[in-house]
């Protein structure tokens, strides 16, 4: 889930300063948007690899809580290549203090890269701390390890995400990538990443979760 291209390199800046949050450097349909706020913390499915700026999983999150009738700003904080270390190294600059939910999407390339999941599992633990520490709503989505990693690995690591959702009394999402995943029909070239289609269903699938999230918190 890594991306060496310029725009995403330049987007990882942006995360790091705490300038991709700021207003100046949001797409007009989130500054068009008013309503409660959700932000994104991901790796490059959350960012956006491979596909043009509206066809990302921000932006098609905020059009599935849309057609719910929810009034909504989605953001994204999600850098190409970040392990779930990256991103517990960022939680507290990445995500603005007015986001009221969280969605953790991270884990994917602590997969691919064979981390630990009791490293995995320690990183999430420390990111939903952080958020609900100030007190956000978290969504913490899990992945499914394919089975050509291992039995005994594939287990420890789909047990880190409802393993961590339970202990710390957030809502799971049990699996991201559901109905996508494995799919060359919904997925770019690499196998890894979803096509703007796929994009599509696993926002539709994820928005009433959210959706769910924000009128507890209303």
């Amino acid at each position: 889930m890594a991306d060496t291209r310029p725009h995403f390199v330049s987007r990882r800046t942006l995360v790091a300063a705490g300038l991709a949050a700021v207003p100046g450097a949001l797409p007009s349909w989130a500054l068009a948007a008013n309503g409660q706020v959700v932000t994104m913390l991901g790796d490059s499915i959350t960012a956006g690899y491979g596909l043009p700026q509206a066809a990302s999983l921000p932006i098609q999150l905020h059009l599935a809580l849309q057609n719910l009738g929810v009034a909504n700003l989605v953001r994204g904080a999600g850098v190409s290549g970040d392990t779930t270390q990256d991103g517990a190294a960022r939680v507290d600059f990445s995500i603005r203090p007015d986001s009221q939910v969280v969605v953790v999407a991270l884990g994917g390339n602590d997969l691919l890269q064979g981390v630990d999941p009791k490293t995995t599992h320690a990183n999430l633990e420390h990111i939903v701390r952080r958020l609900k520490a100030r007190h956000m709503a978290v969504i913490l989505c899990g992945l499914h390890a394919p089975p050509e990693l291992g039995a005994g690995y594939a287990r420890d690591f789909d047990a880190v995400f409802p393993g961590v959702a339970k202990a710390e009394r957030v809502t799971l999402y049990p699996d991201l990538l559901a109905g996508v995943a494995r799919n060359p029909a919904l997925n770019q070239g690499d196998a890894i990443h979803p096509n703007a289609k796929g994009v599509q269903i696993i926002a539709g699938r994820l928005a009433p979760v959210v959706a769910q999230a924000l009128k507890k918190r209303a």
